[in-house]
């Protein structure tokens, strides 16, 4: 695979990112997660992204039975911050030094190495400055825990406090064809400051590829793109997608990935693959040489603004600092 740059860390122009393995979209296998990352491991990823919450630590665990013996091969991306219940409940946000100090001891026991490479809080914690919690994450850079500062959701206002405090690798944000609100301002600030953007849900949570939710434990099924009137609108859309891809001889999951690929090159689509089969479909957006009369005609069809419903619930979305710009 080619390379690009997240800062300083150089990674794959794909990354894999481990959440769905965790229950997130209903049941998934632990084997079959394992094998699909030893896959991506053997096919050139070497961007592996988790958080701490994930299955209430399910992931990183498995993660780390992953990455045994092939540690050497690998870039951990780690968020922390959510607060999870006994039942699975969420009960907040903690971005506090002490508490992220705390939080990633237990991760680095989970995975079973002695550093991350990326640490960052997922969400901004509005009870704390972030230059309080980029501070405390830069001490543990210097205590060698830690390689490299990132950031997760957050606005152009906070992005440039935080790399004042120290420099920042990337910013974690979603961006799909039906996500493009980052275009705006916080993309432009980035390349400015030479940050790195870490793309999730660039299939818009498997909406743009023709997923639906698989049941109530999906958490999908609560998001309002894929309900009532909004499902049917972006159906629309999709289909289009559909047509162009077919045209192009691709699926619609490799024309969307490269899609966000040809965006810019310092973007790094993660794509949420938790079989082998999905893994494979993904890794070919990575090989793409995708007409660009194409690539316009998609950011034409899928105009910013043009998809039907907000990418999470209301009070979420409050929640979203990347938001307020």
């Amino acid at each position: 695979m080619t390379t690009r740059k997240l800062g300083t860390l150089v990674t794959s122009p794909l990354a894999l990112g481990c959440m769905s393995m965790s229950g997130m979209y209903g049941h998934s296998d632990d084997e079959e997660s394992i094998a699909t990352i030893h896959e991506a491991l053997d096919a050139g990823v070497t961007l592996f992204d988790t958080g701490d919450f994930y299955g209430m630590g399910h992931n990183e665990l498995l993660l780390g039975r992953a990455l045994r013996g092939r540690r050497d091969r690998a870039l951990i991306s780690v968020k922390f911050g959510a607060l999870r219940a006994p039942g699975g409940g969420w009960l907040g946000f903690d971005a506090r030094p002490a508490a992220l100090k705390n939080f990633l001891c237990y991760t680095l026991n989970r995975l079973g190495v002695d550093h991350i490479d990326i640490y960052r809080p997922a969400r901004l914690d509005a009870a704390v400055p972030i230059e309080d919690t980029v501070g405390a994450i830069a001490d543990l850079i210097k205590g060698g825990y830690v390689r490299a500062v990132g950031l997760s959701e957050v606005g152009a206002e906070t992005i440039r406090k935080a790399h004042a405090v120290h420099p920042i690798a990337d910013l974690q944000i979603e961006y799909s064809l039906l996500s493009r609100g980052p275009e705006q301002a916080i993309f432009p600030l980035l390349k400015t400051l030479g940050i790195g953007v870490t793309a999730y849900s660039v299939l818009s949570r498997g909406l743009l590829a023709g997923s639906q939710p698989k049941g109530p434990n999906d958490f999908r099924a609560h998001l309002p793109r894929f309900s009532g009137e909004n499902a049917q609108r972006n159906a629309v859309l999709v289909a289009k997608l559909g047509e162009l891809a077919t045209a192009s001889g691709l699926t619609p999951a490799q024309l969307a990935t490269a899609w966000v690929m040809a965006q810019g090159e310092n973007i790094v689509p993660l794509v949420g693959a938790r079989t082998r089969v999905q893994l494979r479909e993904s890794l070919r957006a990575a090989e793409l040489a995708v007409a660009p009369g194409v690539l316009q005609e998609l950011s034409t069809i899928f105009a910013p603004g043009v998809a039907a419903g907000e990418r999470y619930q209301t009070e979420q979305m409050r929640h979203l600092d990347s938001e307020r710009t």
